[in-house]
This record gives structure tokens, C-alpha cells and sequence, in this order.
């Protein structure tokens, strides 16, 4: 996939909704999220957030508007082949993913890096290990099985998993919702460090106020009848 020009946004969503279970359809009039800006939505339940993801990721299309990524429209993505190949261009956090709970934890941040994790070649244990740390991951945990983590690392290497293929677009869809307390701010402190530090495009579908203030750098939230974005700081809709 070509990379979009430097002034075009790395997604850019327009007049877009998408009738799907609910009483009203999804609307998103505007966004736009330009290269290695951070920017978290709000105002989207469960279920309107994994028909976002959809949308972004081409799993679906639009009934109205257009969704671009990367310069490309979605709707332009012909066959399940270059579906899938366009995939390459997410990392994606989200409650939906999961982990091998038998497999270790660096078993599991090795799998997107390759197929071979037991035995592990050294090289690739080690981009592992390097890509855990950078999350913030403690070097105690990588031979723990995964089902004797605590939450937040899981959560952690979800993100791991997402940032090791080096995405054009990070997605992050209600990434604390089994998180508690000062570990959601944690959490959104090392989004915000890893995405910098890459320089990635991210958008963060959440509702936690703690997490989206520490992970992003532009908080919006969308009206769920009209789909107009305002800045997001102590808004109510009446």
C-alpha cells in the first residue's frame, strides 16, 4: 500500500453512517487524524465501536459517506485477498483479542514476528523481549503463562502485539474495560509513550475519561443522533 502524502490525513472519515442492531444507525459526519496525532472518541457503546472498527479496518462499508485510510477508500478494496493484505496497516487493541493462556507471555509477543515460538529463535525472542519492554512490560513476566497475568499487562501486551508490525494506523477500541483504578491512566501513559516515540497514528474508541486524558493528544466526542465531533472536555449532551 503507498503511504499517504504528508498533508493528507492517515484517516479521514466523511459523512459516514451505518445502519446496523440498534435503534439508530452510526453517524460520524468528520474526522480527520493526521500522522502521528492521538486522538480518543467518545460517545460510542460496545456495539457502535466494533461497527466503527469495522468500518476503518474495510470489514465493512459505509451505506452513506466514505471512510479513507491511508489515501484509500475503503469501498475501493475489491477481493478478500487485498482485504487482507490491506490489514497489515492496523494494530489493534481491543477487549475482543485474545491471548494464548497456556502459551508464556513472550510466546505471545512473539507471534505476530513469526510462526516459529517453540523453541523461539534467539533473534526473534529478543525483539520480543525489546518490544515488551518498550510497553513497559517487566522482564519478570515474559516466562509467566499468560493466564497468571495481571490485567494490566495483558493489556500491555495486547498493545505489544498491536505496534509490532510497525501499523500505519493504531486502533484502540475500549482498551480498559477490564482495567481498574490508577492502572487506566498507567495504561494510557505508555499508549501515549509508545505512540510518540513512533510517531504513530492512533485513534482510541473509549469512554474512560483517566485513560483518554494520559493516551491522546485530541479528545472529541460524538453527538449519537446528529454524528457532529466537539472537543471533549466537561461536554453533556442535553
Amino acid at each position: 500500500m503507498m503511504a499517504p502524502a504528508p498533508s493528507e490525513p492517515v484517516l479521514l472519515i466523511s459523512s459516514v453512517r451505518k445502519q446496523y442492531q440498534s435503534l439508530r444507525p452510526l453517524r460520524l459526519n468528520h474526522l480527520a487524524i493526521a500522522r502521528g496525532e492521538r486522538v480518543a472518541l467518545s460517545g460510542l457503546d460496545a456495539g457502535a465501536a466494533e461497527v466503527l472498527v469495522n468500518l476503518v479496518t474495510g470489514a465493512s462499508v459505509p451505506d452513506e459517506g466514505e471512510v479513507r485510510v491511508g489515501g484509500l477508500s475503503t469501498a475501493s478494496i475489491v477481493d478478500g485477498d487485498q482485504w487482507l493484505t490491506s490489514l497489515d496497516r492496523f494494530g489493534i487493541v481491543s477487549p475482543r483479542a485474545l491471548l494464548l493462556d497456556a502459551a508464556t507471555l513472550l510466546q505471545n509477543l512473539a507471534m505476530p514476528l513469526s510462526l516459529a515460538i517453540d523453541p523461539m529463535p534467539a533473534d526473534v525472542a529478543e525483539r520480543a523481549r525489546a518490544l515488551g519492554r518498550e510497553a513497559g512490560i517487566d522482564d519478570r513476566s515474559f516466562d509467566q503463562p499468560a493466564a497468571a497475568l495481571s490485567v494490566l499487562v495483558k493489556a500491555r501486551a495486547h498493545l505489544v502485539r498491536a505496534i509490532a508490525l510497525n501499523p500505519l494506523l493504531l486502533i484502540l477500541e475500549h482498551p480498559t474495560a477490564n482495567l481498574e483504578g490508577a492502572d487506566r491512566a498507567s495504561f494510557g501513559a505508555s499508549v501515549a509513550a509508545v505512540a510518540e516515540s513512533r510517531r504513530l497514528t492512533t485513534l482510541i474508541i473509549s469512554e474512560d475519561a483517566d485513560f483518554s486524558a494520559a493516551a491522546a493528544t485530541r479528545r472529541v466526542v460524538v453527538h449519537p443522533a446528529s454524528g457532529e465531533l466537539r472537543v471533549k472536555r466537561r461536554l453533556r449532551w442535553f
